[in-house]
């Protein structure tokens, strides 16, 4: 195993945030398999499923083991946003998580790649995979969106919902800030702007932002999760846990 890098405190944290949300959402893609209305599917979302965990295993590694990491912390020792932890519903929840957070997580690889820092490397290895998810969700919010009365309303529904954890995604953080620079109000407006773009094509009704006060979720970089999370890290973990110390 890769044991961890000599980086500041604030580099590792900003590690271990970015590779838990890699992790938790590959898991949640994961969980469609055999389940996914369209055998293409099965692969696309099996394939993003795949890049994320590559991701996670080179971030966690910067933090320790990255097997330890993944299989034996607690619950409150992860740092993922509350966003990819949520289940994937049907699959236009799956598809509404999907387009926020590769959004997100596009503008913000992007902007790691072109400046000089301990994630430079990784964000450029990685863009490419993040600019086809994005377009794999992008892609289905406008067909679903724009399709028959049912999968509308369900697009519209699944919009609505998760709109309340994408907030949390501008939290600075501070490992990237003080290395990279990173501009999180720059990259908050340069998300509205697509996601704004996305929906309006995709005829849904763009949620009301709530500018005027604190956005309604998101703890998960402090380490408080919602409630599906502890079933799903259970699952996660279990066939770890039942054999300590076991290899393969």
């Amino acid at each position: 195993m890769t044991g961890p890098t000599t980086d500041a405190p604030a580099v590792t944290a900003a590690a271990l945030a970015l590779g838990d949300d890699a992790l938790v959402l590959s898991h949640r893609l994961g969980e469609w398999a055999g389940h996914a209305p369209v055998l293409e599917e099965e692969v696309a979302l099996a394939n993003i499923a795949l890049d994320l965990l590559g991701q996670a295993r080179i971030l966690l590694s910067r933090v320790g083991d990255e097997d330890e990491l993944a299989y034996l912390r607690e619950e409150r020792a992860f740092r993922n946003l509350q966003l990819v932890e949520q289940p994937g519903g049907d699959f236009a929840h799956t598809i509404a998580r999907q387009l926020y957070f590769s959004t997100y997580q596009a503008f913000l690889y992007a902007e790691l790649a072109r400046t000089e820092g301990p994630f430079t490397a990784l964000a450029t290895k990685a863009v490419k995979e993040v600019d086809y998810h994005r377009d794999h969700a992008e892609q289905w919010t406008l067909r679903l969106g724009d399709g028959t009365v049912e999968s509308h309303t369900r697009m519209q529904r699944a919009v609505d919902a998760l709109w309340r954890y994408t907030g949390e995604m501008f939290q600075p953080i501070d490992g990237l800030t003080a290395t990279h620079g990173t501009d999180w109000a720059a990259l908050q407006a340069s998300w509205d702007e697509s996601i704004g773009e996305t929906l309006r094509g995709a005829t849904l009704t763009l949620p009301e932002t709530p500018r005027s006060g604190a956005w309604t979720a998101g703890a998960g970089r402090q380490g408080l999760h919602t409630e599906p999370f502890g079933r799903m890290l259970a699952e996660m973990q279990h066939l770890h846990r039942s054999h300590p110390g076991a290899s393969w």
